[in-house]
């Protein structure tokens, strides 16, 4: 019998470690008090043995909420040995208290400080990451908290929401924002000033120390929900104020087509990127952060987020800088 149960101690110790565990836990917000739900993941890495690790925080999409899984992204963690979080800020944006607002937002910096706790956490390889709602939120949190990242991934997101209510108002995506924010568009100053309050574009000029990546499917608003004028839009304020060159009317008039081509690419909107798979429509740089426009839809790219992002290290007291 102590030789059957040795023999199986042994096996056990000798299995792999699959670091795919979800842990639900509970985060007080510091804005209202309130209890907030929230899954972390420890790569395999830390459960063998704990150590400073770098954390992806990750968020969810417009409709969704805690459930919601990004298994592509949850690998990606497990791979690179990164702590993986994710919160829910509110859940579906279809309340005041979601879809941007600064309890959201709170709640995702509550989640992080837990974390960072919590965990044996690299603190200068912070990262964030989020398709559609969650890219929408991505930007956002860029743009109001540029402190907290290292860098941050936003594919296929919302930056105006007036623009995107002009687009919905007759389907459920309207009724969504319409409840979140008061009403429609114009509806009164206290309402449009909701709007713009939760719209990243009012706050991406000051997303400059955060090498921030946005990308969108050129079919997206065609055949999905988003246009990627929300995305070359977004870019262009940071280029704005990064003071670089912008993407022209003309440019994003051409790509916003469906089927969108440039007239003239230029050579980086030629590029070859193995990390995304797709032909490269557009691709334009602009202080730490780029916009790319590829083949493809409303949709995120999990080996491309974090090939984005694992080039970035925080050196302390200092700006995020590529890895060298």
């Amino acid at each position: 019998m102590f030789r059957t149960a040795l023999v199986a101690a042994i096996l056990l110790i000798s299995l792999p470690l699959t670091g795919a565990e979800r842990l639900k836990v509970s985060v007080t917000s510091t804005l209202d008090g309130t209890s907030q739900p929230c899954y972390v993941i420890l790569p395999t890495r830390y459960l063998r043995r704990p150590q400073p690790l770098p954390l992806l925080v990750s968020l969810h999409s417009w409709s969704a909420g805690l459930e919601q899984r990004n298994k592509p992204l949850e690998a990606e963690a497990e791979r690179l040995g990164w702590i993986y979080l994710f919160p829910h800020f509110r859940g579906p944006n279809q309340h005041p208290d979601a879809c941007g607002s600064l309890k959201a937002q709170q709640d995702i910096l509550d989640a992080l400080d837990w974390a960072c706790k919590k965990y044996q956490v690299e603190m200068q390889r912070i990262y964030l990451a989020g398709v559609s709602g969650g890219g929408h939120m991505t930007m956002l949190m860029a743009g109001r908290h540029p402190q907290r990242w290292t860098a941050a991934s936003a594919w296929v997101g919302i930056s105006d929401l007036a623009a995107w209510h002009n687009k919905h108002s007759g389907d459920r995506y309207g009724a969504m924002m319409r409840a979140s924010c008061g009403g429609a568009p114009g509806s009164s100053q206290k309402v449009d000033a909701e709007y713009r309050a939760r719209s990243p574009l009012t706050w991406l000029d000051r997303s400059l120390p955060v090498p921030l990546d946005i990308a969108a499917g050129v079919h997206d608003g065609h055949s999905g929900s988003v246009p990627v004028a929300h995305s070359l839009r977004a870019f262009n304020m940071i280029a704005r104020a990064a003071g670089s060159q912008q993407i022209t009317a003309g440019e994003m008039d051409q790509i916003g087509r469906e089927n969108g081509r440039l007239e003239q690419p230029t050579k980086d909107d030629r590029i070859k990127d193995a990390s995304f798979g797709r032909k490269i429509y557009l691709r334009r740089h602009a202080g730490r952060s780029r916009v790319t426009i590829f083949e493809g839809g409303h949709e995120g790219n999990a080996r491309a987020t974090t090939a984005w992002l694992e080039q970035f290290h925080k050196a302390p007291a200092s700006q995020p800088s590529p890895k060298q």
